[in-house]
């Protein structure tokens, strides 16, 4: 492991306006061009967080993923965000992941946000995501997967040459702003509880239903110490991760012996 550059790419999402958002982010990105490892971008970042699946879906061929892997190979960077993608006649909530080199994975949404009826539109993944980056490894996730701890758990992993799951957690969200308290504690409770560091990118602005978003997009240390954290406005910021400094903490520090197990289960 090396150090790795994050950046933290906090727009204000078009209502249902692909090209618009594509076009704007473009803008946005085009600075980091050699200048970071990472570049992340909000949940839902072609529509913002819509029940409208229908008028809003792509396929894994469609434009969003071709303008991904077109960014990608100009900032020499892995792209990362969700969009809402249809696999024959279901919906996801799907975190793409895009390297440079054209290749990709990708997370589907786990927990559903039933509050506002994405589990009445949308189908749930059933698996975690673990990606490799630089030597690190990453588990990215989305939005509302925050509140949920058991799913996040980052455990030893003797059967992978003594690694632990992750070295980076992150969250692509669309967060809004009465509960934004939550947002700002649990992304560091889960960086101080799983002995890692934490990338949150929300979104800004209001969206088509008048819900407001607040950003608060961060990053945050292995020790629940802010390293980066934005305001309400659109921004772009980077912050470069220790390798070092993450493992000096874990040995110095290593809660993960005293952890109960457990198994997830379906």
């Amino acid at each position: 492991m090396t150090d790795l550059r994050v950046s933290l790419v906090q727009s204000a999402t078009l209502w249902h306006d692909s090209p618009g958002n594509r076009n704007m982010l473009s803008v946005l990105c085009q600075p980091l061009k050699g200048q970071t490892d990472l570049v992340v971008l909000p949940e839902t970042f072609t529509s913002g967080f819509t029940n409208e699946t229908l008028v809003n879906a792509e396929s894994m061929d469609g434009p969003t993923l071709v303008w991904m892997r077109g960014l990608a190979n100009r900032l020499q960077a892995v792209v990362t965000g969700s969009v809402v993608m249809r696999e024959r006649d279901k919906f996801f909530n799907r975190l793409l992941w895009v390297r440079p080199d054209g290749t990709m994975e990708h997370y589907d949404k786990r927990h559903l946000f039933r509050m506002a009826r994405e589990h009445q539109r949308y189908a749930g993944g059933e698996r975690r995501l673990i990606v490799e980056l630089k030597g690190w490894r990453v588990c990215p996730m989305v939005c509302y997967d925050l509140r949920f701890p058991v799913w996040i758990r980052n455990r030893f992993n003797h059967a992978a040459a003594d690694r632990f799951d992750y070295d980076l957690l992150l969250f692509v969200a669309n967060w809004p702003s009465p509960r934004r308290q939550p947002w700002r504690t649990l992304l560091r409770a889960r960086a101080i509880e799983n002995l890692c560091y934490v990338a949150g990118v929300n979104r800004v602005g209001t969206d088509g239903n008048e819900i407001h978003y607040a950003g608060d997009s961060a990053l945050i240390d292995q020790v629940g110490e802010t390293i980066i954290e934005l305001g309400a406005q659109v921004q772009v910021a980077t912050a470069t991760l220790s390798a070092d400094a993450l493992f000096a903490h874990r040995e110095r520090f290593p809660a993960w012996m005293d952890a109960d197990q457990f198994e997830l289960r379906p």
